[in-house]
């Protein structure tokens, strides 16, 4: 009945019956005990899974390493990567479960660093356990290791596991396979994510959207995409949403709306309404082709709305100097009951900020942390100070300068020079670009706008000094082209 519970996403009443069943006398079993721990993961009740942690190390299954498997997994789902860890040097014997089981934990938990380091130490341990089957790295081993390649972009560590995959006999797995392009594209080594997926006999719907994912995040693969796509319907296989948003994010990357329509087509045809993350994908699309009536009607016409939703069709308006159409679409967002992120925050900033409404925009700065408890990034700073530049409250922006809980970056204090140019303000010109030179003594433009303020105000050798610094510290413009 535990186990019932627990694997029927029922796990309080899993919980409730196994503390009946230890009040009553029952003595649970390495089973009971794995239930239990999974029904603990799935609640997120911590206290509950240190308790029954407790239970077993009194017990006579403390020793048990499906029991003990279980139990790391369960302090890894709960958030406790520690403890997980401590449980697995305390193991006496590991078995491929068990490394297989912290390796997933580390990488679901963002430690990817520590999930390749935990690789290397179970390929070394095999070299010196007698019993091989037990510690023989499996596809599950190298599916998570593979993500945690793809996570910290690293193109040796995916090279080296690729030989691992070849030596150990795994090529022939699917799901292997296609973790493996997927960590090829994310290491943006198109090429040999391309000539692993050609060798494949029979390419999978995984393995095809890895590819055409990471073709979706360079605008020069649009062709080979759309070619990619086309050889997967003519040889029918199934198409499903997630490879049908890469290819739409690929359209709006590419301004493709041409391309673009024409998923549009394939997906009223083939496509069930209601896929949120699709309609998403769709009015980004529209909005970043500058087709707004396309992109208000797809957003119109979607049956289910999520803040991405409301957040990609306020950012369109922003960019292109809608600043009350975003600010009208913030105030129906709020009145469907949807609750605004930093992302949506940000958005109308930039809104406000690129059609003049600083009171506006500043009002929502400021509601973001007080109403929303949304603290701000270094990106809501720089539009929030921006936003004040542009309506010529340089003194107001300074002060948000120097009382921010963070460190100032380029993007800020480049604003800040911007907008002291604009107005004239010397002083505090002067202040901002010495701060810019020792954060990015590289970067030619803020001594070119500084040497511009000084001539403007006829300061003509502070301006010629300033240009001599400049061909001595900075690497100068890069040079542009064209590709007509």
């Amino acid at each position: 009945m535990v186990s019932g519970y627990s694997r029927n996403g029922r796990p309080r009443e899993a919980l409730e019956l196994f503390a009946l069943m230890c009040a009553s006398g029952v003595r649970p079993n390495q089973f009971t005990y794995g239930s239990v721990a999974s029904a603990c993961s799935a609640s997120g009740c911590v206290r509950s899974g240190e308790q029954v942690h407790a239970c077993v190390a009194k017990g006579r299954f403390a020793g048990d390493m499906f029991v003990q498997s279980a139990l790391m997994d369960m302090h890894l789902r709960c958030g406790s990567v520690g403890d997980a860890r401590r449980l697995f040097t305390e193991m006496e014997r590991k078995d491929v479960v068990s490394w297989n089981a912290l390796l997933r934990g580390f990488v679901e938990r963002g430690h990817c660093s520590d999930a390749l380091g935990l690789l290397s130490s179970m390929l070394r341990q095999v070299t010196y356990t007698k019993n091989l089957t037990e510690m023989l790295p499996d596809h599950f081993t190298f599916g998570s290791a593979l993500k945690a390649c793809g996570a910290v972009s690293v193109l040796g560590n995916v090279e080296l596991i690729h030989t691992c995959i070849i030596k150990l006999g795994y090529w022939g797995e699917k799901v292997v396979i296609g973790s493996l392009i997927d960590a090829y594209v994310k290491c943006r080594s198109m090429s040999s994510a391309r000539v692993i997926y050609d060798s494949i006999c029979e390419p999978d719907l995984v393995s095809s959207t890895a590819l055409i994912s990471g073709y979706s995040m360079d605008r020069n693969h649009t062709e080979d995409a759309m070619e990619l796509f086309c050889n997967i319907h003519r040889g029918g296989l199934r198409i499903d949403g997630v490879l049908l948003s890469s290819l739409l994010g690929l359209c709006a990357n590419a301004a493709s709306l041409s391309l673009g329509t024409q998923i549009h087509a394939y997906m009223c045809k083939k496509q069930p309404m209601g896929d949120v993350a699709l309609d998403n994908a769709l009015v980004d699309m529209y909005a970043k082709a500058g087709e707004f009536s396309d992109a208000r009607r797809a957003f119109d016409e979607m049956p289910h709305r999520n803040v991405v939703s409301w957040t990609s069709l306020i950012t369109a308006y922003g960019k292109n100097g809608f600043g009350g159409d975003a600010m009208s679409l913030f105030d129906r967002m709020l009145e469907d009951g949807v609750k605004p992120n930093d992302v949506t925050f940000l958005s109308l900033l930039s809104a406000c900020g690129h059609s003049g409404l600083m009171s506006r925009g500043m009002e929502y700065f400021t509601s973001m942390m007080s109403k929303y408890g949304i603290d701000p990034r270094a990106e809501h700073y720089s539009s929030a100070i921006d936003l004040l530049g542009r309506g010529g409250q340089l003194e107001e922006a300074w002060k948000l300068v120097q009382n921010m809980d963070i460190e100032p970056n380029s993007s800020m204090l480049g604003a800040m020079l911007g907008a002291c140019k604009a107005y004239g303000n010397m002083p505090l010109g002067e202040t901002a670009a010495k701060n810019l030179f020792s954060i990015a003594p590289e970067s030619s433009v803020n001594y070119a706008v500084l040497a511009n303020m000084y001539a403007e105000s006829n300061l003509w050798e502070d301006a010629r000094s300033t240009r001599k610094l400049m061909a001595e510290t900075s690497s100068g413009k890069e040079a542009g082209c064209s590709i007509i």
